[in-house]
């Protein structure tokens, strides 16, 4: 990721807008956390950038995905962007359960996570997309360090999502090798795609490669929530995770104490919407045409001031 490389690992970037600081609630820096994937960082690149435009001092730190919210408990850290209801629900629950942390509502994007492979794997495991299919063809899907179990390529480990467990409970013959950056798990796809070869994989959407490349989701036993609380749930009576991942909203948390310190920031935060088209659309900006994160961050602002400026009541 170019912006992460820029920053450094674990770097803290402070930016203080031109606006006149007295006009906000404090000059105190906001802290809004930075991921491992593209469509976070321009998420939050964004809305800092907005709140900047209003005058408040915004910060920007590198957190992990699931354990920041250990911080945002505390008010270590104040802002997260994108909680996806498809891997973050139950620790974004946690922590709302605690008092210390509250949803600011939703991004307007709609999230999906899932087992993707490319449309050619059919013709080499027609079964698919059934899941019972995958067994069938797990020699198919395996390579020299996982035979003779296929081989999924999962998210990197900080993104949870349950795989190990999914494959436990659904009896799988696959192993979980999980990528090791964003970047790397569609550079995979990518060879793959280009040769023809095996893969099965997590993808998701808002994201170019769902548009970018023929292929489907994996159809697992539909997702409730009792099949991640009740292991009697589902199709595997013994344990949990026996589903396909939940589908839904990508949420804005934060710690508390920001509506009561910066109640016109939590405003314009409560505000921020963007879809997946146009999302997508940046991501693959990034990504595919190699154009700085920043400068796409600021052309949406330049294209989108009358949205934007609304945000934070101009």
């Amino acid at each position: 990721m170019n912006f992460l490389k820029a920053m450094g690992a674990g770097a803290l970037m402070l930016s203080v807008s031109s606006a006149a600081l007295a006009e906000v609630e404090s000059s105190d820096p906001i802290k809004l956390t930075l991921h491992d994937w593209t469509g976070q960082l321009l998420t939050t690149t964004i809305m800092g950038k907005v709140l900047e435009e209003a005058g408040y001092n915004v910060e920007y730190v590198q957190a992990d995905y699931i354990a920041q919210f250990a911080g945002l408990k505390t008010g270590d850290l104040h802002v997260a962007m994108e909680i996806w209801e498809t891997t973050g629900r139950e620790a974004m629950d946690e922590a709302i359960g605690t008092g210390n942390v509250v949803n600011l509502g939703p991004t307007g994007m709609n999230a999906i996570e899932e087992w993707w492979y490319p449309a050619y794997m059919k013709d080499v495991c027609p079964g698919l997309p059934d899941w019972q299919a995958l067994n069938d063809c797990a020699q198919e899907f395996a390579t020299a360090e996982t035979a003779p179990f296929g081989r999924y390529l999962g998210g990197p480990v900080t993104w949870g999502g349950f795989d190990e467990e999914r494959v436990e409970s659904l009896g799988l013959d696959f192993e979980v090798v999980h990528a090791g950056t964003d970047a790397a798990l569609f550079a995979e796809l990518e060879s793959a795609y280009q040769r023809q070869a095996p893969i099965v994989l997590w993808l998701y959407s808002p994201h170019w490669a769902p548009e970018k490349y023929e292929g489907e989701y994996v159809a697992f036993p539909p997702y409730e929530a009792a099949c991640y609380d009740d292991p009697s749930w589902g199709v595997n009576p013994d344990m949990a995770y026996d589903c396909g991942k939940p589908t839904g909203n990508i949420w804005k948390v934060a710690y508390k104490g920001v509506p009561e310190k910066w109640p016109g920031a939590a405003k314009a935060i409560e505000a921020f919407t963007i879809d997946n088209a146009a999302m997508g659309d940046m991501v693959g900006q990034v990504d595919l045409e190699g154009k700085e994160l920043d400068a796409v961050a600021q052309a949406w602002l330049d294209a989108n001031k009358d949205v934007w400026s609304g945000w934070i009541g101009q």
